[in-house]
């Protein structure tokens, strides 16, 4: 399946899909063939949240409680390594981190490689390095304007011939010029988290979607880059405050997936 996988990423760029954003830079630097051992790695990079917070016990050097210290010893026997002691604290924090990012997953990269092997783009990586960004986008790449976003939406119609629609063009064009002005007017945090709340990631994809809907708050379907707004609201500050409060999920949702 890693493989598969690895044929549709190549695929997807040749032919003007999206990219796959998220990657750990740890995992990209392994899968253009560089060592786990070269690798910068931070516990950011493990996507395992409950494993994440054990292996952040030993960065530093407070002191553990004896719940803190059972909780490392579980996950180091799990993964056949020495026992925590005075000595290897520092050590053992490395081997986790690397092993909960890389090691664990090393099979699923070797396929994914081998997947990517099979089409034009792993030729381009090799021989172009500057490409690889393009191929695996970073957080935090994705700055943008509100007018480089605003040319990306497709608004809702305003066909009032779909019987499946219960809004009313006025409404579809009020609740469409909040979400502009909005945009407009957002900061460069609002709009990444607009975003990232929009698609499930704070890279811009090359078109966004807009319906009105009969509903109590924003809601969004990141698979189909769709975001529903309620037609209810009749001022923007209103529909701000809910916007607003909506996107700001994105920090404990799919952001972090």
């Amino acid at each position: 399946m890693f493989m598969l996988a690895g044929r549709m990423v190549g695929h997807s760029f040749l032919h003007g899909g999206p990219c796959l954003s998220g990657l750990s830079p740890a995992v990209v630097h392994v899968l253009l063939g560089g060592s786990p051992e070269t690798a910068t790695v931070t516990p950011e990079d493990c996507p395992d949240l409950d494993i994440r917070e054990t292996i952040k016990l030993l960065e530093g050097n407070s002191s553990l409680s004896e719940k803190d210290k059972q909780r490392v010893q579980e996950l180091v026997l799990a993964w056949d390594l020495p026992p925590l002691t005075e000595n290897n604290r520092r050590w053992l924090f490395e081997k986790l981190l690397i092993h909960a990012v890389i090691g664990r997953v090393m099979r699923q990269i070797k396929q994914l490689r081998r997947g990517l092997k099979e089409t034009p783009m792993w030729t381009l990586m090799t021989e172009r390095p500057d490409t690889v960004d393009l191929l695996f986008p970073k957080e935090g790449a994705g700055n943008f304007s509100p007018e480089v976003l605003l040319q990306r939406v497709t608004w809702p119609s305003q066909d009032s011939d779909d019987d499946d629609d219960d809004c009313s063009v006025d409404t579809k064009c009020r609740i469409s010029g909040y979400l502009r002005q909005f945009i407009s007017n957002a900061t460069q945090m609002e709009l990444t988290n607009l975003v990232k709340f929009w698609t499930g990631w704070e890279l811009l994809p090359r078109s966004l979607s807009v319906q009105v809907i009969e509903g109590r708050y924003p809601t969004a379907s990141t698979c189909f880059e769709t975001l529903r707004l309620p037609g209810h609201y009749k001022d923007y500050a209103s529909f701000k405050q809910d916007l607003l409060a909506c996107v700001c999920t994105s920090h404990t949702g799919f952001g972090l997936v």
